[in-house]
């Protein structure tokens, strides 16, 4: 399968291309976004420069290519987005729109475009947080993912097609700094500690999130792409969860190997934002229908994250 990736350069779409490539080959997965993207992703296979509002610019490379299967990951993320509602609409709206469009009018064989937690709100319950439930975001990131959620199964519903998506919590790498969203905090943690041996958080010590180290996120955004359509009763808003810890939690298992670690908890905007989440969610759906389950723990990310940062310190790359 011949596929397009948008956004490539994010948190995961750096990961999720280097991953598609392994599996479907180089030429196989051709990566695009509005920047160029590191070097093992223009290195190893085609790369478009491509902002997802050209609408034109995206038909040509799909035509170019014959692309049968997009991976829609170009996004205006929550922390951003507060700062410039507009700009996260727009990106995200209407980039996806394009993305479904085209996807009918080119006849795309399928299409992922993931969600978020941020699609839940305050009035959601906050543990074990349902598949079905109220969907009432706080964040304009949010207020898109619920739109994106609705508009994916109207193209599923209106025009058939194989539209499908999945809900992710917080996403921790070592692979690519983060990009702008309010779990950032767990991702920077790392980082601080292996390089200073102290961190300031910008959530409380008591604020629990669900999380995911990306080599699950990875597994669940392409189990679910390769999945049978004929194993899915619902296409484009699957829970999935992995681990969830608050952030003090989170800061003694990374003590547990740098006992000096040192942690201040500052809280910002973001605290506003992580407060309208859940704590964790009930993704037996996906459990049951394309047979997700996370292969990391809290200690086990940690002790990989920090065996990783380690390098890149050493090498100076952060």
């Amino acid at each position: 399968m011949r596929i397009l990736i948008t956004g490539c350069s994010g948190q995961i779409g750096t990961e999720l291309t280097v991953a598609l490539r392994n599996i479907y080959g180089n030429d196989q997965v051709i990566a695009s976004d509005i920047k160029e993207a590191a070097p093992e992703v223009m290195q190893s296979g085609p790369f478009e420069i491509l902002d997802v509002l050209d609408k034109e610019a995206m038909r040509q490379i799909i035509r170019k290519y014959q692309v049968e299967g997009i991976f829609h990951m170009a996004a205006i993320l929550s922390a951003v987005g507060e700062g410039n509602p507009m700009l996260a609409w727009n990106v995200n709206m209407n980039g996806l729109i394009n993305v479904l469009e085209l996807g009918r009018e080119e006849k795309v064989e399928r299409i992922l475009c993931p969600s978020s937690i941020a699609a839940f709100g305050p009035e959601t319950p906050v543990d074990n947080t349902p598949q079905e439930t109220v969907l009432r975001p706080t964040t304009m990131y949010g207020i898109t993912k619920v739109a994106g959620e609705l508009l994916c199964n109207y193209y599923v519903q209106k025009y058939g097609m194989d539209v499908r998506g999945l809900r992710y919590p917080g996403i921790i790498s070592n692979a690519t700094l983060p990009g702008g969203g309010t779990t950032d905090y767990a991702v920077a943690i790392y980082y601080d500690a292996v390089k200073f041996g102290k961190y300031e958080c910008f959530v409380t010590a008591e604020t629990t999130l669900p999380m995911m180290y990306m080599p699950d996120c990875l597994k669940a955004t392409i189990d679910l792409f390769q999945a049978p359509k004929a194993n899915l009763k619902r296409f484009v808003d699957y829970n999935v969860g992995s681990m969830s810890f608050d952030a003090a939690t989170l800061a003694a298992s990374i003590k547990r190997y740098i006992p000096e670690f040192e942690v201040a908890y500052k809280p910002d905007f973001h605290q506003a934002i992580a407060d309208s989440w859940p704590n964790s969610v009930d993704d037996s759906a996906a459990r049951e229908e394309w047979g997700w389950n996370p292969e990391y723990d809290l200690d086990a990310m940690t002790r990989d994250m920090l065996q990783a940062v380690k390098i890149k310190v050493e090498k100076g790359e952060y």
